[in-house]
């Protein structure tokens, strides 16, 4: 689904981290360039990608997004003529089959389109990001996210970033007292609910809003069990 909406590009780039799965034939079949690098990182890892790029523009996609019409023909005709030396594009959340339309998952900006002279990726184990040094403009058509396939795809990550959560909160000595573990339950399902108006997305938005309430106490636990260990 990804790849089938990236014909259109000079080349594609996928970094794949040993899998054992058919990720490398399918995506030769695609005609992609594929290397094939150990993970340590979703900063290094796409840092890798964009040095083997041939290209000065990169348009950095993951696996579970996937490219809207307008978008393709707007990137296609910024490129004709760059104002900017990067470009922020929104991306809307699909969440057990929901695409979101309502509230700040609907709509959301990620420097995604950007010039190698002018930017590089940080080295963030997770949520890495594009360090720009130049001026940004913004595209209007989407990228969606189809972030987690089922809620079993969803546990499978939770661990994972649950952990590096709180290892970069530890690497920046970050404490959390047991009363604010407990408080952060309700306060962040109000922001993600309420706030955020993902009321507004159904079922859909009641579970996600629901799971990242517990993201963060379980994130702020795991903290805490790093901190009694020094």
């Amino acid at each position: 689904r990804t790849l089938a909406r990236l014909k259109w590009c000079n080349e594609i780039i996928l970094v794949d981290d040993f899998s054992t799965d058919n990720t490398v034939e399918i995506s030769e079949s695609f005609g992609c360039k594929v290397f094939r690098r150990n993970f340590d990182g979703f900063g290094t890892q796409k840092q890798f990608a964009v040095e083997q790029a041939s290209n000065n523009w990169i348009l950095n996609i993951d696996a579970d997004e996937v490219l809207s019409d307008e978008l393709i023909v707007e990137v296609q005709n910024t490129l004709k003529n760059p104002q900017c030396d990067g470009y922020d594009i929104p991306v809307t959340h699909v969440f057990l089959g929901k695409i979101f339309k309502h509230g700040r998952e609907s709509k959301y900006y990620h420097l995604r389109l950007f010039n190698k002279i002018s930017g590089t990726f940080d080295a963030a184990l997770v949520h890495e990001k594009v360090i720009l040094s130049g001026n940004t403009g913004k595209l209007k058509g989407v990228i969606l996210h189809y972030s987690y396939k089922d809620l079993d795809h969803y546990f499978e990550k939770f661990n994972r970033y649950t952990s590096s959560g709180a290892q970069k909160l530890f690497q920046k000595n970050k404490k959390r007292s047991l009363f604010l573990i407990i408080a952060s339950f309700p306060f962040y399902f109000i922001k993600h609910y309420f706030i955020y108006r993902n009321f507004m997305n159904g079922t859909a938005g009641f579970t996600w809003s629901y799971l990242n309430a517990w993201y963060h106490v379980i994130k702020y636990l795991k903290l805490k069990e790093l901190n009694n260990k020094i």
